[in-house]
């Protein structure tokens, strides 16, 4: 037990404490998950979900919190960290279809026709 009070230690400091209080609400209402101050890799679970967050306010809290934490080792993945987020709607990916030349449409004179019927107000449409 006493492993995990010296890993604590850095938790004594009231103002680290409340950062990390605003963290774990601001997780709490984002992704419905509770964390706790005794919980094994406190640090890394909140590194975790201030990556995934859509909130610039934990964004922010956390990068003020960061530099706090003593011996705080965190993955970086060099390759992902280059390429742009993943666009999300509705927690489903958004893939993004390549464009399509401009002549192509102009010349047949016509959209592409549609694979799916489109039903609007009861009624179908094209």
């Amino acid at each position: 037990m006493s492993t995990l009070a010296s890993e604590r230690s850095w938790l004594m400091n009231p103002d680290r404490l409340r950062l990390v209080h605003q963290c774990r609400r601001l997780i709490q209402s984002e992704f419905g998950v509770k964390l706790r101050l005794t919980e094994e890799h406190l640090e890394q679970k909140l590194a975790d979900y201030a990556e995934k967050t859509r909130s610039s306010h934990l964004t922010r809290i956390w990068e003020a919190l960061k530099p706090q934490i003593p011996n705080l080792e965190l993955p970086e993945d060099e390759g992902e960290k280059k390429t742009a987020p993943k666009r999300m709607y509705r927690g489903q990916e958004i893939v993004d279809e390549p464009p399509k030349p401009a002549g192509d449409e102009a010349e047949a004179g016509e959209p592409a026709p549609r694979k799916q019927k489109m039903i609007y107000r009861g009624q179908v449409v094209g």
